[in-house]
């Protein structure tokens, strides 16, 4: 039956590009336009995006992505998720009295990761040269581009915190003193120069394409770009929601030890599929988890805006959430059981646990030799949810992120006629996190407060460790060969959206874009991933479309139910190719994700 959509899916046979901002998937589509694949398109796009969503990500942040490259006929994980300083070590914040890691100022500081995987992604798998992918950047930063309203807000919203305590953010994000109206033009010309700089010094390197990107990535890891980095976090000290001052960890030299790699996903096999996502670095093995829980459920025969849905979907995340938090760590420092967790028999046992009400219990899988784990993640959960009140309570926790600008995410997913796919998952370096570091343009990121300061959990705090993090692109196989290309912004409901549209489209097969159009939902059991990490048992948000019938039985089985308005949950995009054809689509929620394509 044909459903109705609020847009077209796109298709077309030359290439497609779906990101959370029209300029970016508009930047995108011209590298494709000039010649370029889908890996030029993505960095394109990729850094256009670091300028026109800056309360969303930045230079300073961090960057998974998921690819398929056909001339290779391999699939890959690109790590430009940085790691822990050398100075920050969990001894170093009990010296300072902290007991956890905040989420603004400088002490959650971590490498930044976004700027090097870009260019790595570039040198790599993409044909064009770094002038021309960076030229849309460059022009938006210099030249300005229309203000987000919700980028507007954001700044609004800390206005008086820049004055106050981060004057350097105040002199970049409040022009003439006052907090920029959504719509305005606005520029970022300390942004603009350092891109330009960047060029100047692969220019200056002289050889060929990948001799001239490389240099680029060293003046970011070892020259103008570190030294300022590291000048700002030796002399800079500011206030932060602990109260503060505090100075950051993270020095130059940071940047210099370390850089983005490649790495093999971890996939599940699921009937004529394969999904692939990061490691568990990442929360992505959570939606693997979840999909090897549901298999065998008959979850593909239910109606899928349905009570039974939201119901096994919700329980099966449960499950594979609580074993997130007793099990996942960047597993270069800690042994995680990935074989035992995405297992048929683990599976099995797993969804044995599935009952007809709303569980309010907590249970990680057992798993031998990880008692001491099992036991930590469920006293964290204790903990997290104890603080906030009677389990009939609102939440009274959102009220200070509201005030500060609530931190997300961006996307961007590319399909070219070459037959290559892309996804990825920029974040961090928010403009309202960490204060301006104004000889560049851009802040730090604040990914640290991702880890935890209990020494024996597998996501403590380590110099260079990886945080584990909610970033969570996604690839999908159909018959052996590359599909769908996915993901959306969201922290801990990255893969929770991404379940359900997957169950939608390939089981359920909406098109791309019903499958993102139909309502959506979340669920808040487990501690989320942010600080200060609250958790609310049994609690569901939901938006209002849903057929009340379907809200009533939800309610009657137990789940704590906050009703939202009506296309307000969830920002997916989505390529995908069958054959010569080439689909793509885009949220129509906050209204300003696109897809485009020819």
């Amino acid at each position: 039956m044909e459903r109705f959509t609020t847009r077209p899916v796109i298709t077309g046979t030359f290439g497609v590009v779906a990101s959370t901002h029209w300029i970016a998937s508009a930047a995108a589509m011209r590298m494709l336009e000039l010649g370029g694949n889908a890996f030029d398109a993505a960095v394109a796009g990729g850094f256009v995006l670091q300028v026109v969503e800056p309360h969303l990500n930045g230079p300073g942040g961090e960057m998974p992505a998921l690819l398929w490259d056909a001339r290779s006929r391999r699939v890959r994980v690109l790590c430009g998720q940085g790691p822990a300083p050398a100075l920050a070590t969990i001894e170093a914040f009990e010296a300072l009295g902290v007991e956890a890691i905040p989420d603004d100022g400088l002490l959650p500081a971590v490498v930044p990761g976004a700027v090097d995987a870009w260019l790595l992604l570039l040198r790599e798998h993409g044909t064009l040269d770094l002038a021309t992918v960076l030229e849309p950047a460059i022009a938006y930063a210099e030249r300005g581009h229309p203000l987000l309203a919700r980028c507007a807000r954001t700044i609004a919203g800390r206005a008086e915190w820049f004055r106050a305590h981060w004057p350097t953010s105040a002199a970049l994000w409040l022009p003439g003193g006052e907090a920029p109206a959504p719509g305005a033009l606005f520029r970022n010309p300390a942004l603009a120069a350092s891109f330009r700089r960047l060029l100047a010094e692969a220019e200056a390197r002289g050889g060929g394409r990948e001799e001239r990107i490389e240099a680029a990535r060293r003046a970011w890891r070892e020259g103008f770009v570190a030294e300022a980095i590291d000048r700002f976090c030796r002399e800079t000290e500011v206030a932060d929601v602990l109260g503060g001052p505090h100075r950051a960890f993270l020095r130059g030299s940071d940047l210099a030890s370390w850089e983005a790699s490649f790495e093999e996903p971890v996939s599940l096999d699921l009937g004529r599929f394969r999904v692939c996502k990061t490691g568990p670095w990442g929360q992505g093995p959570v939606l693997l988890q979840a999909l090897a829980i549901l298999d065998g459920t008959g979850i593909e025969t239910v109606d899928h805006e349905g009570p039974e849905f939201v119901h096994l979907v919700i329980e099966a995340l449960k499950l594979a959430m609580a074993d997130r938090e007793a099990y996942y760590g960047d597993p270069t420092f800690v042994p995680v059981p990935l074989d035992r967790l995405l297992s048929r028999a683990y599976a099995d046992e797993r969804r044995a646990l599935l009952g007809p009400a709303a569980s309010a219990d907590f249970r990680p899988g057992a798993i031998p030799g990880y008692a001491r784990q099992c036991a930590l993640a469920i006293e964290g959960w204790e903990r997290a949810w104890a603080t906030e009140g009677p389990l009939g309570a609102e939440p009274t926790f959102g009220a200070l992120s509201e005030r500060r600008g609530r931190a997300d995410t961006c996307h961007i997913a590319v399909a070219d006629r070459f037959g290559n796919l892309v996804s990825a998952t920029p974040s961090g370096g928010w403009l309202q996190s960490s204060p301006a570091i104004p000889e560049l343009g851009f802040c730090l990121g604040t990914r640290g407060q991702m880890f935890r300061l209990e020494r024996e959990r597998p996501d403590a705090l380590a110099p260079g460790k990886r945080p584990r993090t909610t970033l969570s692109p996604t690839l999908v196989f159909a018959d052996g060969e590359p599909y769908l290309a996915c993901g959306t912004p969201g922290g801990d409901q990255q893969d929770q959206w991404q379940l359900v549209f997957l169950l939608r489209h390939l089981f359920h097969e909406l098109d791309l874009q019903a499958a993102i159009d139909a309502p959506l939902f979340f669920g808040e059991h487990w501690p989320l991933s942010f600080f200060p990490r609250r958790a609310r048992p049994r609690s569901v948000r939901i938006e209002d479309r849903f057929p009340y019938s379907a809200l009533e039985e939800l309610a009657r089985r137990g789940h704590r139910l906050t009703i939202e308005e009506g296309w307000s949950i969830g920002r997916l995009t989505a390529v995908a190719r069958r054959g010569e054809l080439l689909f793509a689509a885009a949220t129509p929620r906050h209204m300003q994700a696109y897809a485009v394509g020819r």
